[in-house]
């Protein structure tokens, strides 16, 4: 088997990773990616935490084995025994509720202990002792997670998913895929055979800017932001859409923890984010599912004012040290957002067999990409989910709207 991965970022390089890991010599994989040195994949610019507090089981579940290959770098990723540090810092996320959203809170903590996540719920004066920075009088309920969670270098994780991709076997191209060739039956998916029944329209070669030729028996898009377009160089919808995400690098005079100890992940319901980073900290905003297109916005350009006009307000809200907080410098990336239920698209294209989807994940791709990765490979390998059931991401889903929501987005 042949098998062409366009994007050779976290999920990418995740998704070649276990081809060569479970398929060895019996799978060629051959990775496509325009930016190798990932200056613009979410990957890098990614402020790349890992959580198990999500609102649906097999969400949880993918976080889990993203923290066992991530605590584990070493064993799953080191190279001929070289050791790989992704700088983990285990400290969990705290989710904050007023009593409109404790009930949203209390459901979430029911699915995420059924899972064996080590998560607690606090009421307020119990977070207001564990955290007596934190402003807590308008709070109802808190969820905080005791253990399984925590951030890394997202960019260093990127990087030794694709070198022991490499190691195993796996090739890699610089270029851009400009064009497919699809077989005659593509627009009524006619032809007879194939998984689904639509051999006719299957791929039947990838090609570059550089000029070159691929054919493979399967073509993955791991394309995240850029997803759609790719899919539509096949006549194919993909409803997946880059969203500007800004994320700003922040000091304060005053320290709120003893110098060594972080912060936790700290989501507010005015709806933005914050945690400790070195001797400072860094947060953003997460607008609602209106925020506009970003496809044609530079990532050099990070939106400022989202630090005066929703940031700081909630920051010195929450924690009234950070009243003053001062920015030290901004930087900007993109979230792959798949709008019908910030859930990921994993399996094959309900227009086309041997498209498979790897994207929209909504911002939570990174921690999820060994999961994904290793399910797309047990999928093109065995024709069926092995270590984990991933059945609910499948595209299919997308036509008839049927919505598998991911509530816990950030």
């Amino acid at each position: 088997m042949k098998v062409v991965v366009i994007g050779g970022g976290a999920v990418g390089s995740a998704v070649a990773l276990f081809l060569k890991r479970l398929g060895g010599a019996a799978v060629d994989v051959q990775v496509v990616e325009p930016d190798p040195g990932l200056a613009l994949a979410s990957s890098a610019r990614s402020a790349a935490s890992i959580r198990q507090q999500f609102s649906n089981p097999v969400n949880v579940q993918m976080s889990q084995f993203g923290l066992e290959v991530i605590a584990q770098a070493d064993a799953w990723l080191g190279v001929q025994g070289a050791p790989v540090d992704l700088g983990l810092v285990r400290s969990g996320y705290l989710f904050c509720a007023t009593a409109a959203g404790a009930p949203v809170l209390q459901a979430h903590h029911a699915v995420q202990r059924a899972c064996g996540a080590d998560v607690a719920l606090l009421a307020p004066a119990e977070a207001a002792a564990r955290f007596p920075w934190l402003r807590t009088d308008d709070l109802a309920l808190a969820s905080l997670g005791l253990s399984g969670e925590g951030w890394f270098d997202g960019y260093a994780f990127a990087r030794a998913l694709a070198a022991q991709a490499r190691a195993l076997g796996a090739g890699w191209q610089r270029g851009r895929v400009v064009a497919f060739d699809r077989a005659p039956g593509a627009a009524g998916g006619e032809g007879k055979g194939g998984r689904n029944g639509q051999e006719g329209g299957r791929l039947l070669a990838a090609l570059l800017d550089n000029g070159s030729r691929i054919e493979a028996d399967a073509f993955v898009n791991a394309a995240g932001p850029w997803a759609g377009a790719v899919a539509a160089l096949a006549g194919l919808a993909v409803p997946v859409f880059a969203r500007r995400r800004t994320v700003f690098v922040m000091s304060c005079p005053t320290p709120i923890t003893p110098p060594g100890q972080p912060t936790p992940l700290v989501v507010d319901p005015a709806g933005i984010w914050f945690r400790s980073e070195g001797a400072g900290f860094i947060g953003g905003w997460s607008p609602g599912g209106g925020d506009p297109d970003a496809d044609d916005l530079p990532l050099d350009q990070p939106d400022l004012q989202q630090f005066e006009d929703h940031l700081w307000p909630a920051m010195a809200h929450r924690v009234p040290a950070f009243e003053a907080l001062r920015v030290q410098r901004a930087w900007a990336g993109y979230y792959e957002v798949h709008p019908l239920d910030h859930n990921a698209l994993i399996g094959p294209h309900p227009d086309c067999a041997n498209l498979l989807l790897c994207n929209g994940f909504s911002g939570h791709g990174l921690q999820h990409a060994p999961a994904a990765g290793r399910g797309m490979a047990e999928w093109l390998l065995t024709g069926g989910w092995q270590t984990l059931d991933l059945s609910a991401f499948s595209p299919q889903r997308v036509l008839g709207g049927q919505a598998f929501v991911e509530q816990a987005i950030i």
